[in-house]
């Protein structure tokens, strides 16, 4: 755990637009006590919601999940887009328990596999990449593999000063360090200087610095940055996933073996290989993937920047 938690200071932060934000946080740090089978329920009813409340992000996971899985029946992909939502409540309890969570009542909830791959490669002291994609559970299973490995997380700041401010000394308090997704070379140092760094790059950051990787058979953007870091760095990547056990029993978390051979020198290549263990792994648990993300905003024809007209309605 890092020892350089930033300081905060909540005087700065009690004007009255704060003030949902503090409850909400509340109520959040409550559900810490509640024994865990209980926030899987709560946390359905809230994406149960959300489903309802925000026909926007509804209608994005339908035109995903319709390209993703287009031969199931419409009832079937009608289906998937519901618990799709349900999964995403759940993560909003699961990043409560991942900043305040004690550490006797998610020890039981972890189960991994490929710990040992993990240790092999940070035995080179050259760095290592966990390699990850943005399931629902993402946030809490970096805090469960954080019980077992101390590591470094790249995250995205988020607008809200508050929130920023909440979020980044959560993450402080049980990571080696947060490290702004904007600052690649505070990554790239961290890595040379031969630790782990954790970080999720499988969303649509537009066409610069990417190249069109199939993904579930579509073309998606996808970013090169995973090979470029990798080879700056002569690093060690490690596919890191996380998924919620069907039985309710916690967490099961997958380390693979370094990648061979990469970068290969290809970036279509190294893409498609890092898309296709991302789609090996939402297979496992297709519900678990964070739909509502425009995947598909990018694509080859938008050449007139008019990324998106996917999604328009």
């Amino acid at each position: 755990m890092s020892n350089n938690t930033p300081s905060f200071n909540a005087a700065d932060y009690l004007t009255p637009r704060y003030w949902p934000l503090w409850l909400w946080f509340g109520l959040l740090r409550l559900s810490c006590y509640l024994p865990y089978r209980a926030i899987l329920t709560l946390g359905k009813a809230v994406g149960w919601l959300i489903y309802h409340l925000v026909p926007r992000r509804r209608y994005i996971a339908e035109i995903n999940i319709k390209r993703c899985f287009p031969t199931l029946a419409d009832s079937e992909q009608q289906r998937l887009v519901r618990e799709s939502f349900y999964a995403s409540g759940i993560s909003i309890f699961e990043i409560a328990w991942s900043w305040w969570g004690p550490r006797h009542k998610l020890e039981p909830l972890c189960h991994i596999d490929g710990l040992e791959h993990l240790h092999t490669a940070q035995q080179r002291d050259a760095g290592v990449l966990l390699f990850s994609a943005h399931f629902t559970c993402l946030e809490i299973g970096g805090r469960l593999l954080a019980l077992h490995a101390p590591f470094h997380v790249m995250y995205k700041p988020h607008r809200n000063p508050l929130f920023e401010a909440v979020m980044r000394r959560g993450r402080e308090a049980q990571f080696a360090s947060a490290i702004n997704r904007n600052e690649i070379r505070q990554l790239i140092k961290t890595l040379k200087q031969g630790h782990t760094c954790w970080y999720a790059l499988d969303q649509d950051f537009g066409q610069n610095n990417a190249v069109f990787a199939p993904f579930f058979g579509n073309p998606a953007a996808t970013l090169t940055a995973t090979s470029r870091i990798a080879k700056m760095t002569s690093c060690s990547v490690i596919p890191f996933f996380c998924r919620r056990r069907e039985d309710g029993s916690g967490y099961q978390l997958t380390l693979l073996p370094a990648l061979e051979q990469f970068p290969s020198g290809d970036d279509l290549a190294d893409t498609t290989l890092t898309n296709s263990l991302i789609e090996a792994e939402i297979r496992k648990a297709p519900a678990q993937y964070l739909w509502m993300h425009r995947r598909f905003k990018s694509q080859p024809d938008d050449k007139d920047g008019h990324d998106g007209r996917l999604y328009e309605r």
